[in-house]
């Protein structure tokens, strides 16, 4: 599906999105395949592998409707009480106008200006920069925000940083990050459930493991050879590492999903926040003073990826969750016309007294007096910048 627009890039991902998660789904019958397999073998263990094969396909067909209900199951659970568990990690505080009010006239005059419904507002006591969105409905909706964000970044780039958030709610990126997530953690709940349970019945079944390629069998292979015996055996030992190739594969395969899934949303919900406060500059620094401060102290890797930022590098770009924070600039310097003013150098300062926030602000021009930012090359595209739009060309009139 070609994409033009930031509202054709919108409908497209949702599009591959959906088609993501009915694969991540399916990886859940790849692992009752898997099961079944291992449950044939410690029952009948002297068959060749294709008897296996067949009776595990059998088998799965059979087990394919609780495996569904459970999934469901585990789906409503997650529906019902992923925000409570979300705040038990994080410690996140619902918090009223009176309370915040700086933090909550901004997200409520966002919410006025596009006729979105306001979400609730929830401040985490953490230095980290970061904020993330969760819910699965309109009701369950909130927007979460750090201490250690709300004291470094200035009001527009709070602003940008809400509309970042807004946008993944309004392109219900939240609700099938947290579906995502949840059938993610039933695929890797069932693939370490029956590696465990194939690690016991080895380690504590050895002695006598040699009697399942025995005894019952006795009286059913007494017409076999000894070579029809070790074919039998074979077999098993063949069906095993399907099993455990199948296992390996359904796991590496959710992570990879669920790691496209997100990294595909923070570009375009880059550009929904310029396009909710059509300041892209704003929403740079902002990208800029987070980078590699978002740490989160004991949120989980799922808490992680919904955040706008996450310093958590895995071992490959593969299983990042969120393209670079230089790519991130770069789009919307390139798309929506904002300047890139380089990394920030300095740490943030994020126990400043109100006093030491006015002297700040009476200080000389940035200009004429060096400051965090690093020093970078006058842009050289003229007015390019004016001719687009956040996510491509408008037509020629």
């Amino acid at each position: 599906m070609a994409a033009y627009g930031l509202y054709t890039h919108i409908q497209s991902n949702r599009v591959r999105s959906v088609i993501l998660l009915a694969g991540l789904f399916l990886l859940i019958y790849v692992l009752t395949y898997a099961g079944a397999l291992f449950a044939e073998v410690f029952l009948n263990s002297e068959q060749s592998y294709d008897w296996y094969l067949a009776n595990a396909i059998w088998d799965t067909k059979q087990a394919a409707p609780f495996v569904t209900v459970g999934a469901i199951v585990w789906i409503v659970i997650a529906y019902k009480f992923h925000q409570t568990m979300i705040d038990a990690l994080t410690g996140g505080e619902l918090v009223t106008r009176n309370e915040q009010p700086r933090l909550y006239n901004l997200l409520e005059n966002l919410c006025i200006s596009r006729g979105i419904p306001m979400p609730k507002l929830k401040v985490m006591k953490s230095d980290a920069l970061n904020a993330f969105a969760t819910g699965m409905n309109a009701s369950q909706y909130s927007v979460t925000v750090t201490t250690g964000l709300l004291n470094a970044l200035d009001d527009a780039e709070i602003e940008a940083v809400l509309g970042h958030e807004l946008t993944h709610i309004r392109n219900g990126d939240v609700r099938l990050m947290v579906i995502a997530m949840v059938i993610a953690g039933v695929v890797s709940f069932a693939g370490e459930a029956i590696y465990r349970i194939l690690f016991n019945s080895w380690r504590f079944g050895g002695s006598s493991g040699g009697s399942y390629s025995g005894g019952s069998s006795g009286s059913s292979s007494s017409s076999s050879s000894g070579s029809s015996d070790r074919k039998g055996g074979g077999g098993a030992i063949v069906a095993i590492v399907i099993a455990l190739v199948l296992i390996a594969l359904a796991w590496i395969l959710s992570v990879v999903v669920r790691m496209a899934l997100s990294r595909s949303r923070e570009s375009l919900a880059d550009a929904g926040s310029v396009e909710l406060t059509k300041n892209p500059d704003a929403m740079i620094s902002a990208l800029r003073k987070i980078e590699g401060r978002g740490e989160l102290p004991g949120a989980t890797s799922a808490v992680m990826e919904m955040c706008i930022d996450n310093p958590r590098e895995e071992f490959a770009d593969l299983f990042a969750t969120h393209p670079s924070v230089d790519s991130r600039v770069a789009a919307l310097v390139k798309y929506a016309g904002g300047h890139d003013p380089g990394k920030y150098l300095d740490a943030p300062q994020q126990n400043e007294t109100p006093a030491e926030n006015d002297s700040a602000q009476s200080e000389p021009d940035s200009s004429t007096t060096p400051g965090p930012w690093q020093q970078i090359e006058p842009r050289q595209d003229g007015a390019a910048s004016d001719s687009t739009g956040p996510w491509g060309t408008p037509p020629k009139v």
